[in-house]
């Protein structure tokens, strides 16, 4: 079932998408003075106020404000997402120059293409990531003990040969499968155990988790009890904890902007030129970008074809490439100014995202 919460999300997106823009409406017969304003109109719009001088007043218009308002379904949307995703760098510098009629805003997109991500990977259930199945986990574990035992075969011949270092490693392999077959035989006694009582997969991550919480032996130091025991509790349930962490990341996905507009201006320190609102449009239209990208690679990732999975890996070094081709056009840099700044930049992301990700999480628990 579609997730309700992201649904509602999608939806909240889509009408703040719409009322961060200047309405642009459909002008039909022109009238004499402005019905929102007064003022004296003498073409389709209204110089004063903006309001388009002929109201409609048909359900086929309701209908079609609807759409525009959850889908934000107009031009301006084929020819800004293109130069997203093609050109970014001149996307961002005429925005910055006042060149914005023709394209959607940076926050109205950021805000719509964030929950429209959230609303597609809903589909896919509260989990983020897809656990494997016992038969998985076991099928793996026998693979990882057939490829241990070649491995000391290999070993053992050199050993016998006086090999230097065979010997060690011979140990250190030996001591692996004797692991690997610990895990095979754990995985063959979960499968063929009784259901659990929670509902909860044998042998899974999920139930490891709740045990540990259960049994005492997995101890959250956040130093206030009252807290502690509200983590516990969603931890016991691992599924519920993770829904509760997806929701409050789509909910404060907009701290990414304030985390990472200061790492943004930091690489223009010493330059003039370039202000706050410059680096605040630049960080929107990235973050746009990245929530496409998240949202392609996850309904890609969904598939079991190597084709797609290697399609979404691929995916991947568009991040750099991009953030490369929007510095260098939109502060016009050199080709080795921008790239040393995609370097540090890159680091930076990881920075922020480690940053949202602990907050997330630590909200997402408590909350």
């Amino acid at each position: 079932m579609v997730d309700i919460e992201a649904t509602g999300g999608l939806v909240t997106g889509g009408m703040i998408a719409g009322a961060v823009e200047k309405p642009t409406g459909h002008a039909g017969e022109v009238h004499m003075a402005c019905s929102d304003c007064g003022e004296p109109v003498s073409g389709k719009f209204c110089s004063n106020c903006g309001q388009p001088t002929h109201v409609h007043r048909s359900l086929l218009h309701l209908g079609e404000e609807l759409l525009h308002g959850v889908m934000h379904f107009d031009a301006r949307i084929w020819r800004t997402l293109p130069l997203l995703l093609l050109n970014p760098g001149k996307l961002t510098r005429e925005w910055i120059h006042g060149k914005r009629t023709r394209y959607v805003s940076p926050l109205a997109i950021f805000l719509f293409t964030v929950f429209l991500m959230f609303f597609a990977l809903s589909f896919g259930g509260a989990e983020v990531v897809r656990s494997q199945s016992l038969d998985e986990q076991l099928a793996d574990a026998r693979i990882a003990v057939t490829e241990l035992q070649t491995s000391i075969a290999e070993t053992e011949a050199r050993a016998a040969a006086d090999e230097p270092g065979a010997a060690g490693v011979l140990t250190g392999l030996q001591a692996g499968l004797a692991g690997a077959q610990g895990r095979v035989k754990a995985l063959e006694e979960a499968r063929t155990a009784a259901p659990r009582p929670d509902g909860l997969q044998p042998g899974s991550w999920q139930a490891g988790l709740a045990d540990s919480v259960r049994d005492g032996s997995f101890h959250v130091g956040f130093g206030d009890e009252k807290t502690e025991e509200k983590i516990l509790h969603k931890l016991a349930n691992p599924d519920f904890a993770v829904y509760k962490i997806q929701q409050t990341a789509y909910k404060f996905a907009f701290l990414l902007i304030p985390l990472s507009i200061p790492f943004v201006w930091l690489l223009f320190l010493w330059r003039r030129g370039f202000t706050w609102y410059d680096h605040g449009v630049f960080v929107l239209y990235s973050l746009t970008f990245m929530s496409i990208l998240t949202m392609a690679i996850g309904i890609l990732g969904r598939s079991e074809s190597w084709g797609t999975s290697t399609i979404a890996s691929l995916l991947m070094l568009s991040v750099p490439l991009h953030m490369l081709a929007q510095l260098k056009g939109t502060y016009g840099l050199s080709w080795f100014s921008a790239l040393w700044r995609t370097l540090v930049l890159l680091s930076f992301c990881v920075l922020t995202i480690s940053i949202f990700l602990v907050a997330i999480i630590v909200m997402g628990l408590t909350g």
